[in-house]
């Protein structure tokens, strides 16, 4: 689900490394219809969903006599969702992928979670989901997937805190003063990552790593104060465990989205991957510091969404803020400035359903709309 994205990419160049490993049930876009037809035969998928309904036919065209079904439209990817794959790939950005991912979840499946929005818009629905149906979450981003692979989940209580590593993207040595002037293509410049918008302009804000803190308390059970941020500017430490003994278990390796996906891929085994072995003499220097709360105060309205129960409130007014950054339509820092105040007006839902989630993210972005209008 994703299929065009960054991370949907980096996961097609490995399934097409290993052709005998795989066989692909179903691809989806949302209406980059010309590389979706490409990756669908291919890789010889038996179905093909573009959401943008308007699409269909362009995609139909594209697929004419290849043997392949082609649907759009929002039920066709829960349809997606539903379909017989051992592992479903849950990449679309934003929103938009919780309802497929809650499908693929509902089923039992292996679910490799590269979309954070999910869990952080409803994660105690998702994880009531997963185990009420014996399904499996993997996480794919890096930072969770590092932890994930030194995580003591039989001995959790020897665990002290886990550390989120964060680039501190392209304006970490910016003062605010020079971040108020920031414009939209310097923030889609990350130095490390190649990424797609929204995900870049997160990175550029730190709201990323706002959004990996909210998906770790899910993911691994932790209260926010059990979970740390640190600055890394080379990418090469992507996050560590610290345990009661003093030990700081961590992985390392080239900052590829290839490694963590293909982890979730093969898990519990590895599988070999393209990705250039780490050669530590030849980086020699690896550097770290404490993330600045003034210049990028993500992170402190990320923690206070998380105690607060109202994270659905911070992923739906970040979306609109993004897009109207992209626009030109409101500031930099006035990214952070929105979310805050989202934050600070909402309060939390009471009782967590796909419906009451929905609500909740429509009126938030339709206050955040109104504000920047």
């Amino acid at each position: 689900m994703g299929s065009t994205g960054s991370v949907g990419t980096s996961t097609i160049d490995l399934l097409k490394r290993s052709p005998e490993r795989f066989a692909v049930e179903a691809l989806t876009a949302n209406r980059n219809v010309d590389l979706l037809a490409q990756q669908a035969i291919e890789l010889n998928a038996k179905m093909a969903v573009v959401a943008d309904k308007n699409a269909y036919k362009d995609l139909k065209s594209a697929l004419s006599g290849k043997n392949i079904e082609v649907a759009a439209g929002e039920d066709a990817l829960l349809e997606a969702a539903t379909r017989p794959a051992d592992q479903v790939m849950a990449a679309i950005v934003g929103f938009a992928g919780l309802a497929p991912t809650l499908e693929a979840i509902k089923r039992g499946a292996n679910v490799l979670l590269a979309n954070k929005e999910a869990l952080v818009c409803a994660g105690d629905l998702m994880v009531e989901e997963v185990r009420k149906n014996n399904a499996t979450l993997l996480p794919v981003d890096s930072e969770h997937s590092a932890i994930f692979q030194v995580f003591d989940f039989k001995n959790k209580s020897g665990i002290d805190h886990i550390t989120l590593t964060a680039s501190g993207g392209p304006f970490r040595c910016f003062s605010r003063q020079e971040m108020e002037r920031v414009t939209p293509q310097q923030a889609l410049a990350h130095p490390n990552w190649d990424m797609g918008s929204k995900i870049s302009i997160d990175s550029a804000t730190m709201m990323n790593k706002g959004l990996e803190l909210i998906e770790a308390a899910y993911l691994f059970g932790l209260p926010e104060d059990k979970i740390k941020v640190l600055i890394h500017p080379q990418s090469i430490i992507h996050s560590t465990v610290s345990y009661i003994d003093g030990s700081v278990l961590a992985q390392l390796g080239d900052p590829d989205m290839r490694t963590p996906i293909a982890y979730a891929l093969s898990w519990p085994e590895r599988m070999e991957t393209p990705v250039k072995q780490l050669d530590l003499a030849e980086i020699s220097e690896l550097t770290f510091e404490a993330p600045d709360n003034d210049r990028f105060p993500a992170l402190e309205i990320a923690r206070e969404a998380l105690r607060e129960h109202k994270t659905i409130v911070f992923n739906a007014a970040n979306e609109v803020a993004v897009k109207a950054f992209l626009q030109t339509r409101i500031p930099f820092l006035g990214i952070s400035e929105l979310v805050e105040k989202a934050v600070q007006t909402f309060d939390p839902i009471n009782t967590i359903t796909l419906e009451t989630v929905k609500m909740l993210d429509k009126e938030v972005r339709n206050w955040s709309k109104a504000q920047i209008n």
